[in-house]
């Protein structure tokens, strides 16, 4: 076996993948598939053993080969990567088009519904009722000249995509702040400096060389005092791959964007909507635009009151009128004034290593798995592999955890599929996650200290592991978060954000990175007060996002073009509370939305929280650690899968339909 792409056997050998093994490895597996669904397709009378399970087992043979590439490609990218995963998409688009345009396919998957429906197993049943409403959106039904056409307009949608991305990181690099005196260190923190001070060295300049990665920003708006400092960075941030900003130009997205919307807007419309939000939300919890245009409206309409009284607090502790780098800064500053306590006053008392040990106790306590480290292949040294075990010793699933900012990684946080999991008459897999977080690199031999909104930001991407692992689903295509509406995706996250704010979770996850002391009961207390300091500002942040994320898609007009900065001034101008900087280019790197999977769907995000704060209140009346409860989150929600309704599952856990109230009293606002 000379590809280590091609050997299923075992996890993916990451140390021996090198960007020459993608394309020949991709064209492989592609060759074998279109060979098999010809045979396959040819039955005259197809079951859901003969048919059904064989292209199950297909998608998961490319599975295996995509996502190494896919992953490889977002944190270890480099100009071989980049070529090798364009020439794959291309590809692949072209795989997935002709797959979701396969009349004689969805024929047979028709065929198998009709003929064996009554007598086939919920997930069984799913499955094939998802696969023929894609069928749908893909086209299936369209003459030969749009099905053509589709196809080139997914193609395209890719390329575009991919390149978004690829401009986001680039105009990051491109990007350092020189610092030469120490009074513009003045507020930072002591490892953020000294970070500096070593890349400085690398650099081979004097002083501290500040980078523009997802620490570095975080830290210096909520830390540094020096006002200047903190407009530079935050300049940067907010025109990454614009055409303004430090780097204005030379990595524009907005060309991108205006070749994006009609894109997606044609593809709608040839699918049969009437805008790309509605055809994004055939597949979701919500049922039409107009629903989720009012869930935003009212949330905006119960939030920004609150939040426009939290700004002028704000402004009045500032003593003066503030600019969107201030805000971040002076919500510390008033924070640890009314609070007696800071971020980084915090990190000490969360050094990765303990953190990570409370979180194994936690997901051990909720729901008896143990979590152990063993040695995998990995594509950085600072990469490590853990297996979840059961009750009797065995290892049900895994997962990769790579916690550390780098640049040749993207930003953000994510957990993305490295193995999805099977139980078919060919074989059986185990589902592997792959945990991704930038939190700031060890240095001078001391672990990574982190925030607790970093804590946070761990406890988030682990909840969409568990969601992955604890799948019981034996079909790939709807095991763990395959299948699930994304808007109800984010569920499993953020209702594992909560434990994170427990006084029963908080002495499991901190300890003085010199003393070993845990987290002192008054700062403990003085933590748990902040959680909803801020919290209506940061709430109409996210719904400012998500409005302008939806009326962009759901307003299209293909005569008026994408008409970004107009919607988002209106959007800004009904939800925002903190004005926007002139020079600011939010969409140039909104790469949810233009490069993940979030378009017409960022709304997702408090969609899914209303979800999230109703099912932790079960906890709360039950008890944090309650089994009980576990196991009934367990069966209805993390093992399903996409075998269910989201909503339905959600009722079974609950006994009732979702309540925003839960999530106005986690917050503070009043409902």
């Amino acid at each position: 076996m000379t590809n280590p792409l091609l050997d299923f056997r075992s996890l993916p050998a990451f140390e021996r993948i090198q960007p020459a093994h993608a394309l020949p490895a991709l064209q492989e597996v592609l060759a074998h598939n279109r060979a098999e669904l010809a045979r396959l397709v040819q039955q005259e009378n197809p079951s859901f053993d003969s048919l059904v399970e064989p292209v199950e087992e297909l998608g998961h043979r490319l599975s295996r080969v995509w996502s190494p590439i896919g992953h490889l490609n977002a944190v270890a990218n480099s100009d071989a990567m980049r070529e090798a995963y364009n020439a794959c998409i291309a590809l692949l688009t072209d795989y997935a088009s002709e797959l979701g345009q396969n009349a004689a396919l969805c024929a047979g998957y028709r065929s198998v519904l009709e003929r064996e429906g009554a007598s086939l197993e919920p997930a069984q049943r799913k499955l094939l009722e998802n696969a023929l409403r894609d069928f749908r959106l893909a086209g299936v039904d369209l003459p030969e000249e749009h099905k053509t056409r589709y196809r080139e307009v997914m193609q395209l949608l890719a390329q575009l995509s991919s390149k978004f991305s690829e401009n986001v990181l680039d105009s990051a690099r491109a990007y350092t702040r020189s610092v030469s005196t120490e009074s513009e260190l003045a507020g930072l923190p002591q490892n953020a400096i000294e970070r500096a001070a070593a890349d400085a060295r690398e650099a081979k300049q004097p002083g501290w060389l500040f980078k523009l990665d997802q620490p570095t920003y975080t830290t210096i708006m909520t830390s540094a005092q020096n006002e200047q400092l903190r407009r530079d960075i935050y300049e940067a941030w907010v025109t990454r791959s614009s055409d303004t900003g430090p780097t204005a130009g030379k990595f524009d997205n907005g060309p991108l964007i205006e070749k994006i919307m009609p894109l997606r807007h044609e593809a709608a419309t040839l699918a049969g909507f009437s805008s790309y939000a509605d055809f994004a939300l055939a597949t979701r919890m919500a049922k039409n635009s107009a629903q989720v245009l009012d869930f935003l409206d009212d949330l905006a309409r119960r939030c920004r009151f609150a939040a426009a009284r939290d700004f002028e607090d704000l402004e009045s502790f500032a003593g003066r009128k503030l600019s969107a780098w201030d805000v971040a800064y002076y919500t510390e500053c008033l924070k640890e004034s009314r609070f007696k306590v800071s971020q980084e006053a915090l990190r000490p008392y969360f050094p990765l290593p303990k953190v990570l040990s409370g979180l194994f106790a936690l997901v051990e306590r909720l729901y008896g798995v143990r979590v152990e480290e063993r040695p995998a292949g990995v594509w950085h040294p600072s990469v490590r592999y853990y297996d979840l075990v059961d009750s009797a010793g065995n290892a049900f699933a895994g997962f990769y955890l790579d916690p550390y900012s780098r640049g040749e990684k993207r930003s953000g946080a994510w957990m993305d599929e490295c193995v999805v999991r099977k139980s078919l008459p060919s074989g059986a897999a185990l589902p592997i996650a792959q945990l991704v977080c930038n939190f700031t690199a060890p240095v001078n031999g001391r672990p990574s200290l982190l925030t607790h909104d970093e804590v946070t930001t761990l406890f988030h991407e682990f909840g969409h592991g568990l969601h992955h692992m604890l799948t019981r689903v034996s079909y790939p295509s709807v095991a763990g978060i395959n299948g699930v509406p994304w808007d109800a995706v984010e569920l499993p996250s953020q209702f594992m954000e909560n434990f994170a704010w427990r006084t029963e979770v908080l002495p499991l996850i901190s300890a003085h990175v010199d003393s070993g002391e845990p987290l002192p009961a008054r700062m403990l207390e003085q933590l748990l007060g902040t959680r909803t300091f801020g919290a209506a500002l940061d709430t109409v942040r996210q719904l400012e996002l998500a409005c302008f994320d939806f009326e962009l898609h759901v307003k299209f007009d293909p005569a008026a073009g994408a008409r970004v900065q107009d919607i988002l001034a209106d959007v800004r101008k009904r939800v925002a509370i903190v004005p926007a900087a002139p020079f600011n280019r939010l969409a140039s790197s909104f790469a949810h939305i233009f490069a993940g999977g979030y378009a017409a769907g960022y709304y997702s995000y408090k969609w899914a929280e209303v979800l999230a704060a109703d099912a932790f209140e079960a906890f709360e009346e039950a008890g944090v650690f309650d089994a009980g409860t576990a196991k009934r989150f367990v069966d209805a929600i993390l093992s399903r899968g996409g075998s269910r309704d989201a909503m339905e599952a959600f009722v079974e856990f609950r006994g009732r339909a979702p309540d925003v109230r839960p999530l106005l009293r986690q917050t503070g606002i009043a409902a």
